[in-house]
């Protein structure tokens, strides 16, 4: 596979670096591709010993780091994006094989890494702070924006470029050092990214403000939200760990960016255009096998297009063809192992305990030839009530619960009934309704879209969510503020002191 060589990928690989590479004294472990089941590379982990080292030379780089203006620091990242552009074709192909993407999504991927780059450098001259009216006279009060520190980020495996890219872009530019730990289910990836970006920053000292630790939890995760040397860690994931990681970080009064389980859903209204809706629920639902935070998991559908609309998704689902992601007519890839084939087997049979009726799919694949080894599943509908408990809960695979609504107001009441408040979605001609979806009183998720689908957002909007989702926020618009502290201070240019709110001391 040209991709591995091109991007120095080798059959032993170290998962520490430190602005050079560590021995890796952690635990040892694979990487295996589930598109066939093969080890790609085994993986030197890192220990809790060079955490220590890691994140020891991250500070250092920082201390320096913050001190160069942010345009210069856009500068490294402009540079930085030239050489994800110039390499996005083997990374496509990497993230592709790693985790089981399509191929059109593995590109799509660097390709959000290098959009993401871009809006940093823009970024870099944008870092505006507040000028304010002071009630004294002779005093003047400024707001700015300083750098933070290291910026731990924990990543999952199903965006394991992007989303370390959302984060480490906008923490560069503005003055910190980011420290990487990346899901042991796609390392390889992470060490591509890593060595790429490294060597953008190398000749001038600062590779280690892209440090990157792979290893078990009680080596790197743990001790890293614990570490008060860490004033914000980023975290990706279930909410299960986000619940985790928000108590120790909270505990030592850390910061916590969370960006955890989503269970969005769409609204398809009578007056719908079925052709947008069903593309949207298509894609939304199947691709990346269901293992999108924004992954469609529930239609709302009104009583008058239901049947008609079934209809539709029944046809287009067979449609699909499942295999080799890496073939360009490939449109689902595989799951990311076997324990998540497991996941999705257990909750298609809590739907059908739950009085749930599958429509379509849901079997577990078994490819010939090369792909014998992968972990294919063919994609899931069914029609379900939304009382039914497994509703309620996230599963990471291609399972889309159909549920029929009367009007407006019972989409709404069961859409924000659920614990999760990511991403959400309603298909209508009709103004009033779609302004209703996106005021304060329809749709509770962080993101609300009008005739398009759940998944598939631009990196110039923050992409995060409510509730269980963690309220966290990464990528565009003031994202950039998570990464920064804010100082707010008052210069007295006259020869007096005159104090706040008119009080007088001792005159």
């Amino acid at each position: 596979m040209d991709f591995l060589e091109e991007l120095g990928i080798e059959a032993e690989n170290s998962a520490a670096f430190a602005g050079t590479w560590l021995p890796g004294a952690g635990a040892r472990f694979d990487s295996h591709s589930p598109v066939d089941g093969r080890r790609i590379a085994s993986l030197r982990g890192a220990s809790r010993a060079e955490l220590e080292v890691v994140t020891a030379r991250a500070h250092e780089a920082f201390l320096r780091w913050r001190e160069v203006p942010a345009p210069r620091r856009g500068d490294y990242v402009r540079r930085i994006g030239e050489v994800l552009r110039a390499k996005k074709e083997p990374l496509g192909r990497l993230v592709s094989y790693e985790v089981g993407k399509i191929l059109e999504e593995g590109r799509g991927e660097i390709q959000e890494c290098i959009d993401i780059a871009d809006f940093a450098v823009g970024l870099s001259r944008q870092l505006y702070g507040l000028t304010i009216a002071s009630e004294r006279p002779q005093h003047s009060m400024r707001e700015t924006w300083h750098p933070l520190g290291t910026v731990g980020v924990i990543t999952a495996f199903n965006f394991p470029a992007a989303v370390w890219a959302w984060n480490a872009m906008l923490a560069l530019v503005c003055g910190d050092a980011v420290v990487w730990k990346p899901s042991e289910k796609a390392p390889l990836t992470a060490i591509a990214m890593t060595k790429l970006c490294a060597a953008v920053l190398e000749d001038d000292g600062f590779a280690p403000l892209v440090g990157m630790v792979c290893g078990s939890n009680d080596e790197v995760a743990v001790p890293m939200t614990a570490d008060p040397r860490y004033p914000l860690i980023s975290a990706t994931g279930s909410t299960r760990m986000g619940r985790e990681v928000g108590k120790v970080v909270a505990a030592r009064l850390g910061r916590s960016l969370l960006e955890l389980g989503g269970n969005n859903a769409v609204v398809c209204l009578d007056d719908a255009d079925l052709d947008m809706a069903l593309r949207a629920v298509l894609f939304g639902a199947v691709g990346t096998a269901g293992q999108r935070c924004t992954t469609t998991r529930r239609l709302l559908v009104q009583k008058g297009v239901r049947v008609e609309l079934e209809r539709r998704l029944l046809a287009a689902y067979g449609q699909v063809q499942i295999g080799d992601p890496l073939e360009p007519k490939t449109l689902m890839g595989p799951l990311i192992d076997k324990d998540a084939v497991a996941a999705m087997q257990a909750a298609l049979a809590a739907a059908k305990d739950q009085g749930g009726e599958l429509l379509y799919g849901g079997e577990v694949l078994q490819l010939e030839g090369a792909l014998a080894g992968g972990s294919y599943v063919r994609p899931a509908i069914v029609r379900i009530g939304h009382d039914a408990a497994i509703v309620q809960h996230e599963t990471f695979a291609p399972i889309l619960y159909v549920i029929e609504i009367a009007d407006l107001d019972e989409a709404l009441r069961l859409h924000n009934s659920v614990p999760q408040g990511l991403s959400s979605a309603i298909f209508t001609a009709n103004v009033r309704a779609a302004e209703r979806f996106v005021s304060a009183i329809g749709s509770d998720c962080g993101i609300a879209n009008v005739n398009l689908g759940t998944s598939g957002a631009e990196i110039g909007g923050a992409l995060g969510g409510e509730k269980e989702t963690g309220g966290g926020r990464e990528s565009g618009s003031d994202s950039w503020k998570a990464y920064m502290r804010r100082q707010t201070t008052t210069i007295n240019w006259g020869t007096t002191l005159p104090l706040a709110q008119g009080i007088h001391f001792g005159d």
